[in-house]
């Protein structure tokens, strides 16, 4: 993408919207992140007054859907903002190319950084009970987004992904991997799921990659929920058991551990009284987890690889593809799996 031509028809379009009251100043690529393109920018007055927001822009030449449907995101998160949830409202969208190109959505700013679990920010205290308030208040939080009744508002948002449809994805990901050992134990994975997919359970919005590494901290408190582009209405447990593997040590390379406080049984004794019930089947929605996030990162390192899109990120994750796929299988055939 072009960023000094998204930067001049931003410009161009708040100097118009405000009547040439308000100017574009300090427009940049976001720091952090390994998603999507996003921009961080402010709008200042003739009078100093600053207001700072998140630009995400669907990327040139892909057809939109899914992750790369940045548009859809937009009534989505205004309707979780408008119902109290930690979400950033969404101000102004469009699903034109005609004001910045392609579609987009312009997302208040809000405090905080991300917490990576692999490689926290130095601002980060992660003395244990630190660690422990930023999982315990992702847990929670997570509960919240799920108990929300999307019905009533967006009943026809989305079409609802089963189980089933959930599995039929993953498999043109999984074969972009360049190592043919990946290919054959995420297959294998695969098909484990396949053999014992569960029912669907509790079914309503799901954010889709939720890990403290997309919500924001301000300190130790959650300030708010980002990063929504595999956000569908689906199987909510997909979100819990993919908390989990971020959260799981065996799923992860030595090298490349997470950095957590709680285990699992916490987490989800979290979650469970948050949400008010309890949650069944986890050990095969934490392998379906495994199976994703390892076909997503197939699919990034030979984006890296390849110079395709440049982030350092997955060679330090790379290792790991064997072991998610790995604990994955182990997670899905365990006795409690067995169909």
């Amino acid at each position: 993408m072009d960023q000094a031509a998204l930067e001049q028809r931003l410009r161009a379009k708040i100097e118009r919207d405000s009547g040439g009251a308000r100017k574009l100043v300090h427009f940049q690529i976001m720091p952090e992140g390994h998603a999507g393109l996003t921009f961080g920018y402010a709008s200042i007055d003739g009078a100093g007054h600053r207001q700072d927001f998140i630009l995400k822009i669907a990327p040139p030449g892909v057809a939109r859907r899914g992750n790369t449907d940045v548009y859809r995101q937009g009534l989505l998160l205004r309707t979780l903002h408008a119902a109290g949830l930690a979400v950033p409202d969404v101000p102004m969208d469009s699903d034109s190319e005609d004001e910045l190109g392609n579609p987009y959505i312009v997302m208040q700013c809000l405090p905080g950084r991300t917490f990576v679990v692999w490689e926290p920010h130095p601002s980060f205290d992660l003395g244990r009970e630190n660690v422990s308030q930023i999982w315990r208040q992702a847990a929670t939080a997570l509960a919240a987004i799920h108990a929300y009744e999307w019905r009533s508002t967006l009943s026809g948002w989305q079409e609802l992904r089963k189980l089933a449809d959930e599995l039929a994805y993953w498999p043109k990901i999984l074969d972009k991997a360049q190592e043919p050992r990946w290919i054959e134990k995420g297959r294998k994975l695969a098909d484990a799921l396949e053999r014992s997919i569960p029912p669907d359970g509790p079914v309503g919005v799901i954010h889709g990659d939720y890990q403290p590494g997309n919500v924001l901290y301000d300190g130790v408190r959650l300030s708010g929920i980002i990063d929504w582009e595999l956000t569908g209405i689906g199987a909510q447990t997909i979100d819990l058991g993919w908390l989990s593997m971020m959260n799981d040590t065996h799923c992860w390379q030595p090298e490349y551990q997470p950095v957590v406080a709680l285990g699992r049984g916490e987490l989800v004794a979290y979650y469970e009284a948050a949400r008010g019930h309890k949650v069944e089947n986890l050990d095969w929605f934490q392998a379906l987890a495994c199976y994703r996030m390892g076909s997503i990162a197939c699919l990034n390192v030979r984006l890296h690889r390849t110079g395709r899109r440049i982030d350092d990120m997955w060679d330090r994750f790379a290792p790991s593809i064997d072991t998610l796929f790995e604990r994955g299988f182990e997670l899905c055939t365990a006795p409690q799996n067995q169909t």
